[in-house]
């Protein structure tokens, strides 16, 4: 932590507030997501990934995630994207989503740490990143469709 002379009341807690963001994590929108695949719905409960910079954190730093939890990037409208693993420790499964919702690719167990891009090879809406080979584990596979809850 970085301490600056001279910083008093309100700005000294609002460089701390600054400082310790990135360690504590954004508070992001939690949500219940459905996956509805051929043997019936799978339950996940997911942060909702909307802004740039809630984007860009994404999972990075993260030493756990339960195997009905993860994150749903919303682009908010269909485009090319690309993802990398840069300073996350668990291999995470990416699902693409098109605006319907629809899987049209799976990323399975990407790379800890992996700097090399996966990208969506068409245009998405949204990624559902999952705890690794847990798609395969649980039976998801493209033409499954992602389901927001309320």
């Amino acid at each position: 932590m970085v301490a600056r002379a001279g910083c008093k009341g309100k700005a000294a807690v609002a460089l701390l507030l600054v400082l310790l963001a990135p360690a504590a994590g954004l508070a992001m929108e939690t949500r219940e997501l459905a996956v509805e695949t051929r043997q019936g719905p799978l339950t996940y409960f997911i942060e909702v990934a909307r802004t740039p910079s809630e984007r860009s954190q994404g999972l990075m730093y993260r030493e756990e995630l339960a195997r009905d939890h993860g994150m749903l990037f919303d682009f908010g409208q269909p485009q090319h994207v690309s993802f990398w693993m840069k300073n996350t420790p668990l291999p995470l499964d990416l699902l693409f989503a098109d605006a319907e919702g629809v899987i049209v690719r799976i990323h399975a167990q990407a790379e800890p740490f992996s700097e090399t891009l996966i990208p969506s090879g068409q245009p998405v809406r949204y990624v559902l990143e999952i705890i690794g080979g847990s798609a395969a584990e649980r039976g998801i596979r493209t033409g499954d469709r992602l389901t927001l809850g309320n």
